[in-house]
């Protein structure tokens, strides 16, 4: 029925995590390095607080680089959020294959960072001692003196803002970097984004399937910042997982961290495969649901509906699932093809519906209809159904083909596209999803005029004896 494309194979990355104390420039290395601005940078003391992934590629030389929250040493024992950018930090540095440890030029050596360099050794880890912001002579002369004692060789100055001895950086991390394993194998991944409002349970849901606390969780709104991108395996195929912060109605009235974070958020949605979107299923979609929703299926993205906190629904004991998919569908009719599924990140009851769901929606992003069989069930539909006479002209469809997937793109040759009204395309993509499986995926139509083959093509419904 479909011809899924094949994933490629490729040998997985190795890991580069950047750490240091808060506000170091961590997050400006971070994109100086990946070569576009991912990482929120703010003069902000805990602008970063969950690991952000993306991979850099230097001298033929693919790896994956890891931002870090600041780690910080005297946390007071309610302050939960530095609690856990410190535990990201120090998850980061003790996975990665190789640390680059950086510091801070012009402040120099503080006690928090002899105190980073004692964690760091307890994880026997290749180390790269960087100073950051050596914008000035004098920075720049004192930094062998300065932090060649923590024991971690010489320092290698860089600017991060200005991209001065970066260059530098990237040779020495690739020569540092373990050899590539040929044997270690993985699919070519698909990007899933995580999207939703404030506080509706992103973080929550990205660390009940990965099974480990990868993204802080708080009930402050807010908590996710920067777009986070985690790369995970279900079933023997890998996902990036990519959590968003979320997305307000009104970003620039929160400050520039807020509206920053969701620039990230509207881009994840740009470079995902496909949008999970998080609605509380207490409350059913709102305004900013309907939005967000409306952007992804604009970027013409896979779109799977998570009704969260199924649990508390549960309790209350007045509606099926079926009862209340149908109402979201009501409230979402442009996306009454995706599919609906519930569940509570928090107590992990029916997490195991989710992934099914999205590798079905995967498989329908690829589906290929042989053109035989798709100019049939065309062919029957328009015999059932002629299309409707405009000015006393009549449309004439000549030809269907499918010359691309991920998402499906249909491309109908007839006689003059300006015949065709909004309410046929409705219904020839209504006849293509009732035939085949296309839960979930964004059908695209292009109508191009054949008017040369016009005069003499055969239409459907004229058949020739």
């Amino acid at each position: 029925m479909s011809e899924a494309l094949a994933p490629s194979l490729r040998v997985r990355p190795a890991t580069v995590a950047v750490v240091g104390r808060p506000n170091v420039g961590k997050s400006a290395l971070f994109n100086r390095l990946v070569g576009q601005r991912l990482a929120i940078v703010e003069d902000t003391p805990g602008v970063t607080r969950d690991r952000l992934y993306a991979l850099a590629e230097w001298r033929n030389r693919t790896f994956t680089l890891v931002d870090t929250g600041g780690i910080e040493t005297e946390i007071e024992p309610d302050d939960l959020i530095a609690q856990g950018t410190r535990a990201q930090a120090e998850s980061a540095a003790r996975d990665a294959d190789l640390i680059v440890f950086l510091v801070d030029a012009q402040d120099g050596l503080t006690p928090i960072d002899q105190e980073i360099a004692d964690i760091l050794r307890r994880y026997r880890r290749p180390v790269i001692l960087v100073a950051n912001k050596i914008e000035s002579p004098k920075a720049a002369a004192s930094i062998h003196a300065e932090f060649g004692g923590l024991g971690f060789g010489e320092p290698y100055g860089v600017s991060a803002m200005h991209g001065e001895g970066t260059g530098d950086l990237l040779d020495v991390i690739v020569d540092m970097l373990p050899p590539d394993d040929p044997n270690d194998l993985g699919e070519a991944e698909l990007s899933l984004a995580l999207i939703g409002r404030p506080n509706v349970g992103k973080s929550s849901l990205l660390n009940a399937l990965l099974n480990e606390e990868r993204a802080i969780v708080s009930d402050v709104p807010g908590t996710t910042r920067d777009a986070i991108d985690t790369l995970f395996t279900w079933s023997g195929r890998t996902f990036r997982l990519i959590d968003t912060a979320g997305v307000r109605k009104q970003p620039g009235h929160h400050g520039a961290i807020e509206y920053y974070s969701s620039l990230r958020s509207l881009k994840a949605i740009a470079r995902c495969d496909i949008a999970i979107l998080l609605i509380d299923a207490l409350t059913g979609p709102t305004n900013q649901d309907r939005r967000l929703a409306g952007i992804a299926l604009e970027e013409r993205k896979a779109l799977v509906i998570v009704g969260n906190k199924y649990d508390l629904v549960r309790e209350l004991g007045e509606y099926s699932q079926p009862e209340l998919a149908k109402e979201i569908h009501a409230q979402l009719p442009f996306a009454s093809f995706a599919p609906v599924t519930f569940l509570s990140a928090l107590t992990k009851r029916r997490l195991q519906s989710l992934m099914p769901l999205v590798e079905k929606v995967a498989e329908n992003l690829d589906r290929r209809i042989p053109t035989a069989k798709l100019n049939t069930i065309v062919r029957d539909a328009v015999l059932a159904h002629p299309p409707p006479i405009h000015s006393g002209k009549p449309l004439k469809i000549l030809y269907v083909s499918q010359p691309q997937t991920h998402p499906p793109l249909f491309v109908f040759h007839v006689n003059d596209p300006d015949l065709v009204p909004a309410s046929y395309k409705r219904f020839i993509e209504n006849t293509l999803r009732g035939e085949f499986e296309f839960d979930g995926v964004p059908l695209t139509f292009e109508f191009r005029s054949r008017r040369d083959e016009g005069e003499h093509g055969e239409r459907f419904g004229e058949r020739h004896g």
